[in-house]
């Protein structure tokens, strides 16, 4: 089974990281490693209403339907597998990414297992793939997602697309989802695509 990880921060946009996990554990061929960080915790209340224990998970406090394919690991964690190259994966998604979380990665500091998870895939040339959440961008910002990108991040900002003419919010965020998906050549048939009659 393929592994994917999947960190959650404290940018605002935390929608995206938890629509992300329901979308992800619908299909099969993924184990699913999750971390959050204190911010993205914090989020997650403040913008969802969702309370989550970090030190006791619980994915049902998270998702509506539990999934034995994912794989929570504490943000403190900096034993745990996906902070090791030796650990295979696809690579990794950070949905909302934070600017101080951008910033950490950019300048090679290990704060958290998010930032720790994110500096192994770029180490080990594995995709990375960060969801930025954040306006306007200051000169700082632009200047951290360009190192990053030059490292060969992915930057996909949370812009979605209107030619698929959405009705809905959970339109708007499908076609982030897709968009992130994509990366890793995950087609879930969530909006329809620009000039595909299928």
């Amino acid at each position: 089974m393929k592994r994917l990880i999947v960190g959650i921060t404290g940018a605002s946009g935390v929608i995206y990281g938890v629509r992300l996990l329901e979308v992800l554990t619908q299909l099969d061929a993924f184990e699913i490693h999750l971390t959050i960080s204190d911010s993205g915790s914090r989020a997650l209340w403040e913008e969802l209403q969702i309370r989550v224990d970090l030190d006791n998970f619980n994915l049902e406090s998270l998702l509506s339907d539990s999934s034995d394919r994912v794989v929570y690991h504490h943000q403190s964690d900096i034993a745990a597998s996906i902070a090791s190259g030796s650990f295979r994966t696809e690579g990794m998604i950070i949905a909302p990414c934070s600017m101080g979380t951008v910033g950490s990665i950019a300048a090679g500091i290990s704060r958290n297992l998010i930032h720790r998870a994110a500096d192994v895939c770029i180490k080990e040339r594995r995709k990375l793939v960060i969801l930025p959440r954040e306006t306007p961008l200051s000169s700082i910002h632009l200047e951290n997602m360009l190192k990053l990108s030059q490292l060969g991040v992915v930057v996909l900002p949370a812009m979605p697309g209107y030619y698929h003419f959405p009705k809905t919010v959970d339109d708007m965020i499908n076609f982030v989802i897709t968009k992130l998906l994509d990366q890793f050549e995950i087609d879930t048939g969530l909006i329809q695509r620009w000039k595909d009659d299928a």
